[in-house]
């Protein structure tokens, strides 16, 4: 299995904390292993057979979605299939040129660079990294003022992974200079419980077929989730149940994290009423609902309006947010009957 150098990412290490290595832990190692994204994992399985044939390290590959769909892993599954190592960052921690050259420096030949939300690299450092990515060169400036000058520092072939929940904010040189890019999509409720029984097995957690159903058909359709929601299950059931998580337990271990029936949450929800009490079912601006919700604009936009869009409580129209019928129904509420028409 591939080495995780947790010490460039910024990113917590799996052993500082429980939830986070009980994460990591329930990460397929293999593309045989992922659940679900089969057209994603056919095109990926022929780019790296191909690599491994033609002994050299595989294309640069772009990795787009939603936050929580195996971006990461699937980074780390590259490493594996490729049987090399695996070093992480992020954009954010890309603050200036010289942080890549010395990631890149430690780079050998044929390791997998993850990059994960790359579209928050600063302009400075992609310039440092279009050489990097198609010749194999990096930029280095050595001194100050006017006796500076720029020398090429030759880098290892490898592989250059990136993430992002922001596609459309990748700039096209960059983006042109991946081979490949794919979009992961939200995941069906079979799949996800496949996802949520393989967990229960890894983790040793007795569970029935109705209570994986029930807990990945509330999951926002997302693996994380699924995998968070399990572990809150678990809790539920070793302290007031039986220590099994059968249906009734999943039902109530659900209830008590407030995740209802459409697998909608309490900011879900809240966002939901605001729109329909506070603005009379809109339309309403992004920064108006973000304030009303108490949220920042990118986790409303990125991480709770996606899953409402998708499952037709709100739509995005030129002036607004807007609720749905099925969104006023769901709220229990009445629509004015000016909404009623527009869906």
């Amino acid at each position: 299995m591939a080495r995780e150098d947790y010490s460039l990412s910024g990113l917590p290490d799996p052993d500082d904390g429980d939830e986070v290595a009980a994460e990591v832990g329930l990460r397929p190692q293999s593309l045989e292993e992922f659940v679900g994204q089969s057209d994603l994992k056919e095109r990926l399985s022929i780019i790296l057979q191909a690599a491994r044939a033609r002994n050299e390290p595989a294309d640069h590959l772009l990795f787009a979605g939603p936050p929580g769909l195996g971006k990461t892993t699937l980074a780390g599954i590259v490493a594996n299939e490729m049987e090399t190592e695996l070093q992480i960052t992020s954009g954010p921690a890309l603050v200036k040129p010289g942080d890549v050259a010395a990631i890149l420096s430690k780079v050998q030949a044929g390791d997998v660079l993850f990059v994960d939300e790359i579209h928050r690299v600063p302009t400075q450092v992609e310039e440092v990294l279009y050489p990097a990515m198609e010749d194999l060169q990096i930029d280095v400036v050595i001194g100050s003022g006017p006796a500076a000058r720029s020398i090429r520092m030759p880098v290892e072939p490898f592989t250059l992974v990136g993430a992002t929940t922001r596609s459309g904010l990748i700039t096209g040189p960059l983006r042109d200079r991946f081979g490949d890019h794919f979009r992961l999509d939200f995941y069906s409720t079979d799949d996800l419980q496949n996802i949520v029984e393989r967990a229960a097995g890894i983790l040793n957690i007795p569970i029935t077929p109705e209570a994986a159903r029930e807990i990945a058909a509330r999951s926002r359709r997302t693996p994380r989730i699924a995998n968070r929601l399990l572990r809150r299950v678990r809790d539920w059931s070793e302290v007031r149940g039986s220590g099994k998580v059968d249906l009734d337990a999943a039902i109530e271990g659900l209830k008590m994290n407030q995740i209802d029936k459409a697998g909608l949450d309490r900011v879900d929800l809240l966002l939901l009423e605001s729109i329909c009490v506070k603005f009379g079912g809109g339309p309403v601006g992004l920064s108006n609902l973000a304030i009303s919700v108490s949220e920042p604009k990118d986790t409303v936009e990125d991480v709770i309006e996606p899953f409402l869009i998708q499952q037709g409580f709100l739509v995005r129209t030129p002036t607004g947010r807007q609720a749905t019928a099925k969104a006023w129904s769901h709220l229990g509420l009445t629509p004015p009957d000016s909404s009623g028409s527009l869906f």
